[in-house]
């Protein structure tokens, strides 16, 4: 059963991560209805190395691209000579501001926002916002003409990704679609710009196993020390990393002619959901 769960779990964060339905929520959410208590580190490590290595997998051609970009343009005295280098400072000052909030804050959020109804009103807040920002965004501008202020505003709204409900890529899609960028341009921004902060976490769990690991074969979970299992952790990990590239692919191909409203209205019964099951257990 627990490699069941890693297995649902690791498809679930590889598909909820990428897409702005908020993969907090769904993670919060199925096992609660499932009656699983899939928590501790090797849940952790499994689902943050899998989407990691999605990310890296289908990006390493542009990070590759973006660091030639930026060595490059040191080298000649002139960083920001063209769209790429430009991109990559871009995507550096915006990375800071959620680097920031979750360094000093997850810890809060973690013990003080993970309430079901916290998570009802930010997946029909930020859907309507999703909403809004398509109906009003003129989508007009490419990565090209992406700005100082674009990264900015754009890093800044992904530090608010921390609350649970609200979706890294749909708060920072909503937020480049609002300064005006083409769908794809928001999108591909809004991956880029998670890929730092995605892969660190990645890192940070997988440091926390290597330090568990000083116990031969015991780890500490939430209920005390178990057997690590390591067909649970390759489970979600591969589940999680496979998925996860694909969603990208796919979810990167659809809006280039379809619109965000489906994932608005999923995230509206998704809320509904939630709501309806709170309530049915007596909050």
């Amino acid at each position: 059963m627990e490699i069941l769960a890693a297995v649902i779990l690791g498809i679930i964060q590889g598909l909820t991560e990428f897409l702005p339905v908020s993969s907090s929520a769904h993670l919060i959410l199925v096992p609660w209805i499932a009656g699983w208590k899939p928590e501790g580190l090797m849940f952790d490590v499994s689902l943050h190395v899998g989407t990691a290595l999605a990310i890296l997998a289908f990006f390493w051609s542009d990070w590759i691209e973006l660091a030639g970009e930026v060595l490059r343009g040191i080298a000649e005295g002139n960083p920001l000579g063209n769209p790429k280098r430009r991109l990559a400072w871009f995507l550096v000052i915006g990375t800071l501001p959620a680097m920031a909030v979750g360094l000093t804050l997850e810890k809060t959020v973690e013990d003080s926002l993970r309430s079901p109804l916290v998570t009802v009103f930010t997946l029909v807040a930020f859907g309507i916002l999703l909403y809004a920002a398509e109906r009003m965004s003129r989508m007009e501008r490419s990565l090209d003409l992406f700005s100082w202020g674009d990264s900015i505003w754009i890093g800044l709204s992904q530090a608010v990704a921390l609350i649970p409900g609200v979706s890294r890529s749909g708060i920072t899609i909503s937020t480049a679609l609002l300064r005006n960028a083409e769908r794809s341009a928001a999108a591909r921004f809004s991956f880029l710009l998670s890929t730092p902060i995605i892969v660190g976490a990645g890192v940070l769990e997988c440091w926390h196993f290597i330090k568990a690991l000083r116990h031969p074969s015991l780890i500490t979970a939430g209920a005390g020390v178990v057997e690590i299992k390591w067909g649970v952790l390759a489970a979600g990990i591969i589940s999680a990393a496979v998925v996860g590239f694909l969603c990208i692919r796919y979810f990167l191909r659809y809006i280039q002619n379809n619109s965000f409203v489906p994932f608005v209205i999923y995230r509206f019964l998704l809320a509904l959901v939630v709501l309806t099951l709170y309530l049915r257990h007596g909050g």
